[in-house]
C-alpha cells in the first residue's frame, strides 16, 4: 500500500520553511517525473520522497541530529513501512534512498537508479529560484546574513577566517555551484544546467547591487 500525501504531511507538522513539507512534496513530484523517465520503482522512489527528512532535518535540530538526520529518517522509515507489511527487501531498498540522500558528511552513496532519482531530486531544489529562496531562508533562521564578501581565504581554500560568517553566498559557493556535478541521472542533470546558471546569475546580481553596482 502506498503512503499518502495526507499521512505524510503529519510527520512534517511544525517544520520549518527550508525543511518543510512543501520541500517534500517538490521532491517527490521530481523523483517521481526522473523515475517515470529511468524507469526506476515508483513506489520505492514515492515512500522515499516523502520520508526522506522525516527526522531532524530542520536547522533549528541540533547539529549532531542535523548531520545524521538520514539515518534517523531511514530508521523511522524502517518503522513505518513494516507496520505497513512491506517485504523487508523492499523497506531496505527505501532506507538506502534515503540514507544515500545526503550531500556532504555521508559515505553512503547512491547505488541503485532510484536511489539516484532521489538524490537528484533533492539536490534540484537547492538551484533554481527555489534553491536561491530557501538558501536565503536557511540562513536567515541560521541567523546568519544573506549575503556578506566572503573573505580571500574562503575564496582560495573554502574555509572561513576567524569570525567570518556564512552567508548564503557563501553557501552558494562552497556548495551550490558544484551540485550540477554530483547528480546521477540524464533528465536530472539536464534540469540541473538550466537552474544552476539560473542561481549564478542571480548570486553575480544579487552581488552587485549590494555593491552599489546595479
Amino acid at each position: 500500500m502506498p503512503i499518502s500525501e495526507e499521512e505524510a504531511r503529519r510527520w512534517y507538522e511544525g517544520s520549518d520553511e527550508v525543511h518543510s513539507f512543501e520541500h517534500v512534496l517538490r521532491v517527490e513530484k521530481m523523483a517521481r517525473r526522473i523515475a517515470l523517465a529511468e524507469g526506476a520503482d515508483l513506489e520505492i522512489v514515492q515512500a522515499a520522497a516523502y520520508l526522506h527528512d522525516s527526522r531532524g532535518a530542520s536547522p533549528e535540530a541540533d547539529g549532531q541530529a542535523r548531520k545524521g538526520h538520514h539515518i534517523t529518517s531511514a530508521e523511522f522509515a524502517g518503522e513505518v513501512l513494516a507496520a505497513r507489511g512491506w517485504k523487508k527487501e523492499r523497506i531496505e531498498a527505501v532506507q538506502h534512498c534515503i540514507r544515500a540522500h545526503r550531500f556532504r558528511h555521508n559515505e553512503e552513496r547512491p547505488e541503485t537508479i532510484e536511489a539516484m532519482c532521489i538524490f537528484d531530486a533533492d539536490k534540484l531544489d537547492v538551484l533554481g529560484a527555489v534553491g536561491a529562496a530557501r538558501t536565503i531562508a536557511y540562513a536567515v533562521l541560521a541567523g546568519e546574513p544573506i549575503l556578506s564578501e566572503p573573505s580571500e581565504k574562503f575564496l582560495k581554500t573554502g574555509q572561513k577566517e576567524e569570525g567570518e560568517e556564512h552567508s548564503s553566498y557563501h553557501e552558494y559557493l562552497f556548495k551550490l555551484r558544484k551540485v550540477k556535478d554530483q547528480l546521477f541521472t540524464k533528465l536530472g542533470k539536464e534540469i540541473a544546467q538550466e537552474r544552476d546558471e539560473f542561481l549564478r546569475q542571480f548570486y553575480e546580481r544579487l552581488l552587485a547591487e549590494y555593491r552599489g553596482e546595479k
